[in-house]
Order: C-alpha cells, then sequence, then structure tokens
C-alpha cells in the first residue's frame, strides 16, 4: 500500500473515529428500550470494526503489544465478529502462539462458513504453519466461491503454498489457473516465470515476461526477473533494457536497489 493511500485510509479512519464518538454519547443521552438498544448494539459493532482495524495497523507496524490492546478491546465490543477473530488469530500468529491463532481463525470460520476472505486466511496460516494438504484445500474452497471476487488470488496463494513445499509441478497449474481467470494478474505471471527459470526453463519463462509486460503494466518483481533471466540466456541487450526500464519506471525501490547485488552489471 503506497503512502497516498496509507493517508487517505488514516483520514477516513479518524473521521470514522470521531462519528463513532459521537454515536456513543447521543445514544447514552436517550431513553432505554428497544431503540436504544439496537444503536447501542450497533454502536458497538462500529467500535469493534474500527478497534479492529486499528489493530491490524498497528501489527504491519510490528507494535505487538498495541495491536493486542486493540484487538481484545474488539472483542469486548463484539464477540461475534468473524473479522474480529480472524485479525486475533493473524496476531497470536505473529506472537508464536500457534494453538490460541488456530483456534481464533476456526471461531471466525464458523461464525462466517461462507465468507471466502475467512476460508483464505485460514488457509495462510495453515501453509505458514506446514498444513499444506489443508491450506491447498481451503484455498480451492475460497477460489470456487462465487462470493469471491478474486479466484486468481486463491490460486495463486495455492501456487505459493505448494511451492514451499517444493511441489512445483502442482504450483505451476495453479499459477496457470490464476492466470486464466485474470491474464493480467502480476503476481501469478511473476510466480510462474519464477518457477520456470529456477528450472532452467529460460525461453518460457522470458516469453511470459515479455508478453506480461508488452500487454500490461510492468512491476519490478517482473522487471528485475527479466534481468535474470536474460543474463543467463547470454543476451545482454535484453538484461539492459530491463535494468534500465526498472530504474527509470521503479526508482529507489527494493527491486531497484538488488540490480547492484547482480553478479554482473547490466551496463
Amino acid at each position: 500500500m503506497n503512502k497516498q493511500l496509507n493517508d487517505t485510509c488514516g483520514f477516513v479512519l479518524a473521521q470514522f473515529a470521531c462519528g463513532a464518538v459521537l454515536a456513543l454519547l447521543l445514544a447514552g443521552c436517550g431513553t432505554t428500550g428497544g431503540h436504544s438498544r439496537t444503536s447501542h448494539a450497533n454502536n458497538q459493532q462500529d467500535a469493534a470494526a474500527y478497534n479492529t482495524q486499528l489493530g491490524l495497523d498497528y501489527m504491519s507496524q510490528g507494535d505487538l503489544a498495541r495491536a493486542k490492546d486493540k484487538l481484545d478491546r474488539a472483542l469486548k465490543e463484539n464477540s461475534n465478529s468473524a473479522d474480529v477473530h480472524s485479525a486475533r488469530g493473524q496476531l497470536f500468529e505473529r506472537m508464536g502462539e500457534v494453538k490460541e491463532a488456530d483456534e481464533e481463525l476456526r471461531t471466525a470460520l464458523r461464525i462466517a462458513p461462507n465468507d471466502p476472505r475467512m476460508q483464505n486466511n485460514y488457509a495462510v496460516y495453515l501453509c505458514q504453519n506446514g498444513r499444506t494438504d489443508e491450506g491447498v484445500k481451503r484455498f480451492m474452497t475460497a477460489a470456487h466461491n462465487p462470493l469471491y471476487n478474486t479466484p486468481e488470488a486463491a490460486y495463486t496463494n495455492a501456487g505459493v503454498c505448494l511451492r514451499a513445499a517444493k511441489r512445483d509441478d502442482e504450483a505451476r497449474a495453479d499459477f496457470v489457473r490464476a492466470l486464466q481467470q485474470k491474464p493480467n494478474f502480476a503476481e501469478a505471471a511473476f510466480q510462474l516465470a519464477n518457477l520456470q527459470f529456477q528450472h532452467g526453463e529460460l525461453p518460457a519463462a522470458r516469453a511470459g515476461i515479455d508478453n506480461y509486460i508488452d500487454g500490461y503494466q510492468a512491476t519490478p518483481d517482473l522487471l528485475l526477473l527479466g534481468v535474470q533471466v536474460a543474463r543467463a540466456q547470454g543476451d545482454r541487450v535484453a538484461a539492459v533494457r530491463y535494468a534500465r526500464r526498472l530504474q527509470m519506471d521503479f526508482p529507489g525501490t527494493d527491486q531497484t536497489r538488488a540490480l547492484a547485488g547482480l553478479d554482473h552489471g547490466p551496463g
């Protein structure tokens, strides 16, 4: 997520926070009754959603103590939220508390069994903990869910999971499925070309990279991989072309800095 988007999200969250506090204060001034209880429940749900987002933000910054504080509050505000339990599962995993992470992610699935996001989140956890078959099965469930708008992401995640388990033939098939779903899905294109490169399938990797960047927006990962493939082919001119485009279009990125770490310079 880029800085501009982060700033925008921060502004929206700040506005939401003020609105939630104001609504809670107004609810406290009302009379008791059905409407008041309904308003209170809605406000609690809003507060839980807000604290969940804050918890995720702190987690992304590596501040696990504050993340836990916010997610503990969210749980008290809405213990029946799949998003709250899913976020807590991610937090416990980061903290190395595997049993608690598994319990929270399973709870999220029990609350929202048809939500493909919960399937995907649990699948990521399973793959990261060496439970490849279970994880891939969950990714496939998400991919085949008609409510899931990005099945290509689930297929790609399944492929990454399989690659980590050194099951490259199965991974290859999932990357192909992802690109069949969405030909301009850059991560799937990169993963497939990278797998081909590692297996010495240089013409196929090169063709995949060129077909993608000729038809869609190039990415730093694909351009850096292009440099590596072209060098492995002994094509100095192409290596220079990829490298220059990477430096011009994506200055200051990790991939641009990684050019210096390659064995031979492009120029």
